[in-house]
């Protein structure tokens, strides 16, 4: 809104006012007023749902081994996310940037599929809403994603241009702005792959494009399915996702600047993508919401995110991935996501195993995998993994996740140099 406002006074030559005009000017806004309002905001939310009453009686039956009582602590802490990433997105945002719209509407989108499963599940029913369902809701969405970048005329991108100069290759200047279904693939030269190379066969050009792009919208779909229900995985210990997603937030603002960025593009030989600039004021906004949440999300936590926070923040972190055309370093980016979601069919596969043999088998002591190292082995249980033997403390293995996703963030950056 600002910044239309400060587009129509421009002639005024109202002093200051062409900050706004600056991504860099209102990314930094977008931080600070995002992190103000979780702040605030969240203090009010957390006494609200107290005195309403509003808690999560689920993990008030779980028994911390080191006797930490976490009963009577408010749900549905993913409003106040909400609220931090879409006011100041609204503010500050480019409202006619086809990714902002799309960002906002993924943000909003998740976040009632979330709310409405928490609603449920404190209204008595723990398993919240039926998970086809909610699959079928995220497939839903994914599909439209996928059909809006395939149909936007703004959905467009420039691929480098290159040529050999004294035995070297130098990007010389960008492509034209065209559609295009290409993706980054890490760790290869030459790095950029389109869809619709996976159909070679088909003799017709035309033919091979469509297909190109129903496989895109397939793609689309899949990952953002796979990181909201990771992202959804993740969060079982106090600050565990709000944490880890910052971090990934904050890698893919990197990227989304660079992609943003024709300079910098060209440099890094990465394609650039006119418009993805605005990417990183919504991401500010994301990050500094995720950050505020830690105040009162940090072990031990006064309020958990719920499903209402957990599903919106995979959403977005899939949709900023496609829209940069970044989906293919997702597995390492969010390598966290993955392990947890791996983990948890990992244990169902192998204690199917075991009850057809009339045997209690099981892969790690708990599932998802963040669970593993707090809770203890079950007499008369098999298990392929028995390692740490003692049980640590949640502050501890949230922190060390925290520092394996900056692991995995700082390698996905280098991909974009090691080819």
């Amino acid at each position: 809104m600002f910044y239309h406002l400060s587009q129509y006074l421009k002639e005024l030559d109202i002093p200051g006012l062409g900050m706004f005009g600056y991504v860099s000017f209102r990314a930094l806004m977008a931080l600070i007023l995002s992190l103000v309002i979780s702040m605030w905001f969240g203090e009010y939310f957390i006494k609200y749902m107290r005195r309403k009453k509003i808690i999560e009686g689920a993990r008030d039956a779980n028994i911390d081994p080191y006797g930490v009582q976490k009963k009577g602590v408010p749900s549905m802490g993913g409003i106040v996310i909400l609220a931090a990433v879409i006011v100041p997105a609204l503010l500050l945002g480019k409202l006619t940037n086809v990714y902002m719209i799309l960002l906002i509407a993924t943000v909003s989108f998740f976040g009632l599929i979330g709310f409405i499963d928490d609603k449920i599940k404190l209204g008595g029913n723990k398993d919240g809403m039926p998970p086809k369902m909610k699959m079928l809701a995220q497939l839903l969405f994914g599909g439209i994603v996928g059909l809006v970048l395939w149909l936007s005329p703004q959905a467009v991108v420039r691929e480098n241009v290159s040529k050999e100069i004294n035995e070297k290759t130098v990007v010389y200047h960008k492509s034209e702005a065209r559609k295009s279904t290409v993706t980054t693939v890490p760790f290869f030269k030459n790095n950029n792959v389109d869809y619709y190379e996976f159909f070679d066969f088909i003799p017709s050009g035309k033919a091979k494009r469509a297909c190109g792009w129903v496989l895109f919208v397939f793609v689309t779909t899949f990952v953002i399915c796979a990181v909201s229900n990771g992202a959804n995985l993740n969060d079982g210990m106090d600050g565990m996702c709000a944490g880890n997603s910052a971090i990934i937030g904050t890698t893919l603002g990197i990227l989304a600047y660079v992609s943003g960025h024709i300079e910098f593009a060209s440099y890094l030989n990465v394609m650039y993508v006119p418009g993805s600039e605005e990417i990183v004021v919504f991401l500010c906004a994301f990050v500094g919401a995720l950050v505020g949440f830690l105040w009162y999300n940090a072990y031990p936590a006064k309020v958990f995110m719920g499903d209402t926070g957990s599903l919106a923040i995979g959403g977005v972190i899939a949709v900023t991935a496609i829209v940069i055309h970044k989906e293919l370093l997702l597995p390492i980016l969010c390598g966290i996501f993955l392990m947890e979601s791996v983990s948890v069919m990992l244990q169902v596969a192998y204690a199917k195993k075991g009850n057809k043999l009339g045997k209690k088998w099981r892969v790690f002591k708990r599932a998802p995998f963040h669970d593993h190292f707090r809770h203890p082995m079950e007499p008369g249980v098999k298990y392929l993994i028995t390692r740490p033997k003692g049980l640590l403390l949640e502050s501890m293995i949230t922190t060390r996740f925290w520092i394996v996703t900056i692991l995995l963030a700082a390698i996905t950056i280098i991909t974009l140099k090691i080819r």
